[in-house]
């Protein structure tokens, strides 16, 4: 008896550290799919989605969009799990202010935005995806004849390289990713990540953005149209208030 009598609590310990491993991968994909959905709905990255979805092939738009928000989503939660090296307690604690700074932010931002916010976000996408069109535009011009001379040998093999990597898909993911970079939305995943399990963060971010990426593609303008922007960022605001204001009811060491 007394040979087993210290395998039990070895046994209890290593159950408590699994369901503490799940509950913590649950709870930071819980944060970061609804962090995201309220940053990103009516964002400048929904509307380049939206408008390009209504132009030019949609699995290509998405396709080019969510390769460009998936990188930029693992990049962030790198970022923020490098910062694990610091003491959690401090991380935890700054991470908290920041949600509350981003909350507050957010709440005045909505409080002043006009009912019709969106529709000058949407016309600013528009003149940018325009200036794109008309620089594809030139390069085809360019590179048009050149290709008709070659021949009919050499169209199948360009073709066929060009359903995969086309310029539509180059163009949604440069728009995307430069519009992403320094983006609010960027810099919450990069402080989820640093107070949280960083795989939950990285797949409900990711699960997130494609929420938000494939409503813009499939609704297209009538949802850019018909989204309250500001109704969006006072939720948001809410939302990153009650992150913050959880701070003092959970501890810095009950996350992962």
């Amino acid at each position: 008896q007394k040979g087993s009598s210290p395998v039990a609590p070895v046994h209890i310990v290593n159950e408590e550290s699994a369901d503490k491993t799940n509950l913590g991968f649950i709870h930071a994909f819980v944060a970061a799919i609804s962090v995201i959905i309220v940053s990103e709905l009516g964002d400048k990255t929904f509307f380049i989605a939206a408008i390009m979805a209504m132009r030019y092939n949609r699995l290509t738009v998405l396709a080019g969009a969510m390769l460009a928000l998936g990188l930029m989503t693992c990049l962030s939660v790198l970022f923020g799990y490098a910062t694990t090296v610091i003491p959690r307690v401090y991380t935890y604690y700054v991470s908290t202010a920041l949600f509350a700074i981003f909350g507050i932010r957010m709440l005045r931002e909505g409080l002043k935005m006009s009912p019709d916010e969106g529709q000058e976000e949407l016309e600013e996408v528009q003149a940018e995806i325009k200036k794109k069109d008309e620089e594809l535009q030139r390069t085809k011009l360019l590179n048009g004849p050149g290709d008709v001379e070659a021949g009919p040998g050499t169209t199948i093999p360009q073709k066929k390289w060009l359903h995969f990597i086309s310029p539509i898909f180059v163009q949604a993911f440069t728009l995307t990713f430069l519009a992403e970079w320094g983006d609010r939305s960027q810099l919450t995943t990069i402080v989820l990540a640093a107070r949280e399990d960083p795989y939950g963060v990285a797949v409900g971010g990711t699960v997130g953005h494609c929420l938000c990426t494939g409503l813009a593609v499939i609704g297209g303008r009538m949802i850019a149209q018909k989204i309250s922007v500001r109704t969006v960022t006072i939720i948001g605001g809410i939302v990153f208030l009650a992150f913050a204001f959880s701070a003092l009811f959970i501890s810095p060491d009950s996350g992962f």
